[in-house]
């Protein structure tokens, strides 16, 4: 099965989800957890490992032979990223920053005056995780700094996280609910959305509920730093949309402590009120999914 966490906004405590439920998961299940937030991946930093097994993300990158440019106008006007631009006369000039890598421009050519090169736009790895009796994988995607299109990075992670069996697929995403995050999640059996009691959290929750819902995903939702304001709002809100699942995270020091030195609330931290919320949601999974 395949269980997506996300929720729109950032800082929500979506990575703090997605590793005490990976930890719980992976007791009883085989386990690959996904860090798909390519911009700020932070699921290593949490579980305390070092990252390993790198391997590039490559793109294609165009080469213009102007030697046989016979400016048409096509590799311009097929572009949908601005990444090239025509001169009053047709000459295509190239913004490498801009370039999503999609290959229109070579395809479209009359003249096989655009060559196929390549650049790498970020890494992958693929490290395990072993503690506590507890073994899983943990597969982390992660851009260079200044990359313009994290869509096509969120998706070679998420193939390398599918290379290999799993009963289980855990999928951390990043925030926000364009089209990294569709990646992401699609085809997920379950998204979890993690929101907190503020306006912007409940705008924000909202906003992926939709996404969830246009893409017919069933959604549970967790509510972080339960305790610093109302969230009778965002009841009603995961009501409206058919959201038969709410958890309440505390605004607690455990949690926070827990953050800041790399030691899960499910292991380091297992008899906490806190920790019981994950192994609690854990076992409903179990119960509805496997």
């Amino acid at each position: 099965m395949i269980v997506s966490v996300s929720g729109g906004k950032g800082g929500t405590g979506k990575s703090t989800v997605a590793v005490n439920l990976a930890i719980e998961l992976a007791r009883e299940h085989t386990l690959r957890l996904g860090d798909l937030d390519v911009e700020a991946p932070n699921d290593h930093i949490l579980l305390n490992i070092q990252l390993e097994n790198e391997e590039p993300i490559k793109l294609m990158y165009p080469h213009i032979i102007y030697d046989k440019c016979i400016k048409c106008r096509a590799c311009g006007n097929v572009c949908d990223t601005g990444a090239i631009i025509l001169s009053k006369d047709g000459l295509p000039i190239f913004l490498p920053r801009l370039c999503s890598g999609c290959r229109a421009c070579a395809l479209v050519c009359p003249t096989g005056a655009i060559l196929e090169g390549e650049r790498i736009v970020g890494y992958t790895y693929e490290t395990s995780f072993s503690n506590d009796g507890v073994s899983f994988t943990l597969v982390t995607g992660m851009i260079r700094e200044g990359e313009e299109h994290t869509p096509p990075a969120v998706r070679k992670t998420k193939d390398r996280l599918f290379k290999r069996d799993s009963e289980i697929y855990l999928i951390d995403t990043s925030a926000g609910t364009g089209n990294h995050v569709s990646i992401a999640i699609d085809k997920s059996d379950l998204l979890i959305a993690v929101t907190e009691p503020t306006p912007l959290g409940l705008h924000d929750l909202t906003m992926i509920l939709e996404l969830a819902n246009e893409l017919n995903l069933e959604s549970w939702i967790v509510i972080n730093r339960s305790g610093i304001g109302s969230y009778e709002e965002h009841v009603r809100k995961a009501r409206e949309y058919g959201v038969e699942r709410i958890f309440k995270i505390p605004y607690s020091h455990t949690v926070f402590k827990s953050y800041i030195e790399g030691r899960p609330l499910t292991i380091y931290y297992r008899e906490s009120p806190e920790a019981h919320i994950f192994i609690e949601m854990a076992k409903m999974i179990e119960e509805v999914y496997l």
